[in-house]
């Protein structure tokens, strides 16, 4: 006598979102800090800039920024104990192969994003900035979930993602557009949408020494290392090849806050990225920094004037992009521990 048995149920007939309302709640929290995460970007994006403007060079600029931020992360690991053991957990889970070398590099892109907001806000603005670097951020995004590079492991293509990221594309051609005609001002643009590709595998990483140190500071204390150490090599290049900054350190405070947000920003985003995932995490903060960016170059523009006609349009595409890609598949992520 035979016996008939039902096929096991696979995972591509589970939806990805979550139906644990603890689980949705932990998500809408972790959109709502990613959304502080893009206005702290903006808000960074504008006072580096202007410190760049004030030193004349936009690496100098930079390695202020960093400085000040590890030096802020040095006095508190000194005082805190947490942090510490964080980072003593992190060095262990290096050390069994846990987490590689390279996932503790994540600083260089910060360091990258540091440096193009100084060399680019002052001449584009905020807002075209901004939405240079969306385009790179939403499309390496894609690539970082889908190579499971984050500490929620992999997340398949889905129409909704290509389509969303693909807009963001178009978005930027179009807050660009009135740029064709200055090439070198268009060039500009590049650096900002190179750092965004670099900004995903950056709270990627971060996100996974997060995971294993246990504490967010810790994280923002490695990518800070790591972030001032590479600064600090292309300053004394950028001195050798030009020179001394022929500007000089300026006396307003708030021209110092570029490290403080950048370590607001590291340790939201790592804490966050294992609930939301890079591509969620990168679409909150993108919405989150559009909005200021532009609320900022309003109030106060940058040296090529306020955001016109074009850059308004190419920022509400991009909102419309990321509403597409936020919408839920009905694959599930296979997680991973980040390792590959």
């Amino acid at each position: 006598m035979t016996t008939s048995q039902c096929p096991p149920a696979t995972d591509t007939e589970a939806p990805a979102e979550p139906t644990d309302p603890a689980d949705s709640g932990r998500r809408a929290l972790g959109l709502a800090a990613a959304l502080g995460c893009g206005a702290l970007i903006a808000v960074q994006s504008r006072v580096n800039g202007e410190l760049a403007a004030r030193l004349h060079d936009g690496i100098a600029a930079a390695v202020v920024s960093f400085g000040v931020g590890l030096l802020i992360l040095v006095v508190l690991t000194a005082a805190l104990a947490p942090i510490r053991r964080g980072l003593a957990a992190a060095r262990d889970a290096v050390r069994t192969g846990r987490l590689r070398w390279w996932q503790l590099a994540g600083g260089i892109c910060g360091a990258l994003l540091v440096i193009s907001q100084g060399v680019t806000v002052p001449v584009l603005g905020v807002a075209v900035f901004s939405v240079a670097l969306v385009a790179g951020q939403s499309i390496s995004s894609l690539a970082v979930d889908r190579f499971g590079l984050g500490p929620t492991g992999h997340h398949p293509l889905t129409t909704t993602r290509v389509i969303g990221a693909l807009l963001t594309v178009g978005a930027v051609l179009v807050a660009v557009s009135n740029q064709f005609t200055r090439p070198s001002l268009l060039a500009l643009a590049a650096l900002p949408a190179l750092a965004g590709i670099a900004t995903s595998w950056q709270q990627a990483v971060n996100g996974l020494v997060r995971k294993y140190a246990g504490v967010a500071f810790a994280a923002a204390f490695i990518n800070f290392l790591a972030g001032t150490a590479a600064l600090l090599v292309v300053f004394a290049a950028d001195v050798a090849l030009r020179g001394w900054p022929t500007g000089s350190l300026p006396r307003d405070p708030w021209l110092y806050l570029g490290g403080i947000l950048g370590i607001a920003f590291i340790a939201v985003s790592a804490s966050i990225v294992r609930s939301t995932g890079v591509l969620l995490l990168s679409l909150g903060t993108i919405a989150g920094q559009l909005v200021t960016a532009t609320v900022i170059d309003f109030l106060a523009p940058a040296h090529a004037g306020g955001p016109g006609a074009a850059t308004l349009v190419g920022i509400a595409l991009t909102l419309v992009a990321v509403g597409i890609a936020a919408m839920p598949s009905r694959h599930r992520s296979s997680p991973r521990d980040g390792r590959s």
